[in-house]
C-alpha cells in the first residue's frame, strides 16, 4: 500500500501502486476536488502539486508518489485565502468550475516559482482546457494573484467557508438567499 503525505497528512492508500494518483485521491482518500477530465494528461483538470510541482494526477501512479508530498485543491488553502483562489473569484474567471481546481493549482505552482510571470509564461504553465473559454480572465487572474504575492495589491473576493448564507450575502451581495413572501414554497432557481 503506497504511503504518501496528502495535504500535510501522512496516508496509506489501500490501492494497487499502479493506480493513477487521481483515483487514489478521489476514491481512496475521498478528495473529489481533483477532477477527472480526459485521463491522458491533456486537459489539466486533475492537476495537483507533487513535491511542489504541478503534475497531472491521471499520469502519475500511487507508487510513483510513494514518500512524496501531494497537495490538492482542498489542501492549498482551507480558508480560500490563497491569492490564486481569491484572484480567480475577483477576475470572474470561474464559470462552470470543472477546470478551476487544476487551473488554481497550476497557477499556484507557477507563482511559487515566479511571482511576476509574463503572459507567455502563464500560457505555457497553464495549458489547461477550459470548456467555458475564460482564458483572458485566467491570464488576468494569475497576474493579479502575482501582484498580491508581491504585496502590491490585496483581494478579499470570496467569503470564508462555513459561514451562513445570510453572512455570505452581506459580504457578497450576489449570494443573497431567495426571499419568500408567503408560506408557499418558492420555486428554486437553477
Amino acid at each position: 500500500m503506497p504511503r504518501l503525505t496528502v495535504n500535510d497528512h501522512p496516508v496509506e492508500i489501500a490501492m494497487d501502486p499502479q493506480t493513477p494518483l487521481l483515483w487514489g485521491l478521489r476514491d481512496g482518500a475521498n478528495l473529489t476536488g481533483t477532477k477527472y477530465g480526459c485521463g491522458v494528461g491533456d486537459c489539466g483538470a486533475c492537476t495537483v502539486l507533487v513535491d511542489g510541482a504541478a503534475l497531472r494526477a491521471c499520469l502519475v501512479t500511487l507508487g510513483e508518489c510513494e514518500g512524496r508530498f501531494v497537495t490538492t485543491i482542498e489542501g492549498l488553502s482551507a480558508d480560500r485565502s490563497h491569492p490564486m483562489q481569491q484572484a480567480m473569484v475577483a477576475e470572474q474567471a470561474i464559470q462552470c468550475g470543472f477546470c478551476t481546481p487544476g487551473i488554481v493549482i497550476g497557477g499556484a505552482a507557477l507563482l511559487a516559482r515566479n511571482a511576476n510571470p509574463s503572459e507567455a509564461e502563464i500560457r505555457e504553465a497553464l495549458p489547461n482546457l477550459c470548456r467555458c473559454g475564460v482564458y483572458p480572465r485566467l491570464i488576468a487572474a494569475v497576474q493579479r494573484a502575482g501582484r498580491v504575492m508581491r504585496r502590491e495589491e490585496t483581494i478579499s473576493a470570496a467569503p470564508a467557508p462555513g459561514i451562513t448564507p445570510q453572512d455570505a450575502a452581506r459580504k457578497v451581495p450576489a449570494l443573497a438567499p431567495l426571499k419568500t413572501t408567503s408560506s408557499e414554497p418558492q420555486e428554486q432557481r437553477p
